[in-house]
């Protein structure tokens, strides 16, 4: 889960990072008044979305009278951000962080993440920020530093030092850097966050070091635990449904293929998609329905995949174990019937209770194209989902 970076800098300063003044702002009134309320006379308007990239999009505006900062936030609010992150779709800007111009003398760049294939919490940093670390790391790798923090150990002082060492701050800043660099990790650590980044970390015309940018992406899986955290999500950044996925609690992920997949268990929805596209097919989304699919969870998982209007065909694909492949026809003939489909629809069942599945599919007189194997499976929704675009075009 992302949050914007007026949140992830607002949790930061609980840390000891500092910040420049700023505030949020809903309408164009609010953006003016925050910025009469901050001392100086440049602002900086920046549109809050959950992507980097964002000045390159025009999301960041530098003003220096408070009618630049209404013609400012008049552009951003309501604009869709077409950034790298983003892809074509973009993300509506709904909100505005008005901050505090700041002279920089230095950008930096800083960063905690979970790191898999080492099992450990990298720190990343360099004296190079404002940049996309990817793009640094292709031009000058030699100017990132990577220093691997043990879990069970945590964060040590010398370790902080040397990654202060690495952005190359003075003696006289060496104390605030370790407090930002210690602030960071602990945020991390507390929260159960993935991701901590500060891209620039800058030292300011006065010696100081801000955080000018902050992200934050915490781990789902630990949002029951964290309240807090999970009542900073915005839903309005995020795919609607993978929303409504969350929801109803299913596993959903949004691709760009054609042909909806609803599966059980997250190995064999891989495998699934994998046959799709051996088949010549393009998935349309990974749908995870779990354990205990119900008739009801088996018909909100339908209406998921459905409501990409995209789809033209779907595949259901069950490995009973925990479920009941009675439990998933009786879902499947009920949402078939419940909703109307209008696209092709390909059944393949296995395991506990298979024969009184295929049974219930079979006498529900319902045009459901059944599969014993997995490949006949994918072979056969593909056909299906070539018919179903053949016959669209010959109505065009």
């Amino acid at each position: 889960m992302d949050i914007h970076e007026y949140q992830a800098k607002e949790i930061l300063m609980r840390y000891g990072v500092k910040t420049a003044e700023g505030g949020l702002a809903y309408t164009i009134e609010e953006s003016v008044q925050r910025a009469r309320e901050i001392d100086g006379n440049v602002w900086v308007v920046k549109a809050q979305i959950h992507s980097g990239g964002r000045g390159k999009a025009g999301g960041i505006k530098v003003c220096r009278t408070h009618d630049e900062v209404r013609a400012a936030a008049e552009e951003l609010l309501g604009k869709i951000l077409v950034t790298r992150q983003t892809g074509a779709v973009g993300k509506v800007c709904t909100r505005v962080y008005v901050e505090a111009g700041t002279h920089i003398a230095r950008e930096m760049y800083l960063c905690f993440l979970i790191d898999r294939s080492s099992e450990r919490i990298v720190m990343i940093g360099s004296g190079q920020g404002g940049m996309e670390i990817e793009e640094l790391a292709h031009t000058n790798p030699q100017a990132i530093k990577k220093i691997f923090i043990e879990p069970a150990v945590g964060l040590q002082d010398f370790q902080a030092r040397e990654m202060a060492f690495a952005l190359g701050v003075e003696a006289a800043q060496l104390p605030h850097a370790v407090k930002t660099i210690r602030g960071c990790y602990r945020a991390l650590r507390d929260l159960d966050a993935s991701m901590v980044e500060i891209n620039p970390l800058v030292i300011t015309g006065s010696g100081e070091l801000i955080a000018l940018d902050a992200k934050m992406s915490f781990d789902e899986n630990a949002l029951f635990r964290r309240h807090e955290v999970a009542e900073l999500r915005d839903k309005t950044q995020a795919d609607p449904r993978e929303v409504a996925a969350s929801d109803h609690g299913l596993s959903y992920i949004g691709l760009n293929g054609d042909i909806g997949c609803m599966i059980n268990g997250a190995g064999l929805a891989m495998a699934t998609m994998d046959m799709i596209k051996l088949a010549g097919g393009e998935p349309a989304n990974f749908l995870d329905v779990g354990g205990g699919a119900s008739a009801e969870r088996t018909e909100k998982a339908f209406r998921l995949v459905l409501a990409d209007k995209g789809v033209k065909a779907m595949l259901v694909n069950i490995f009973a174990g925990i479920n009941r492949c009675d439990w998933i026809a009786q879902g499947v003939v009920q949402a078939v019937r419940n909703i109307d489909m209008k696209i092709p629809l390909v059944v393949r069942l296995s395991g506990t209770n298979v024969e009184e599945g295929q049974r219930i599919i079979a006498e529900s007189g319902l045009p459901i194209i059944t599969a014993g194997t997995l490949a006949e499976a994918a072979e056969k929704v593909v056909q299906a989902r070539n018919g179903a675009v053949a016959e669209e075009c010959k109505g065009i």
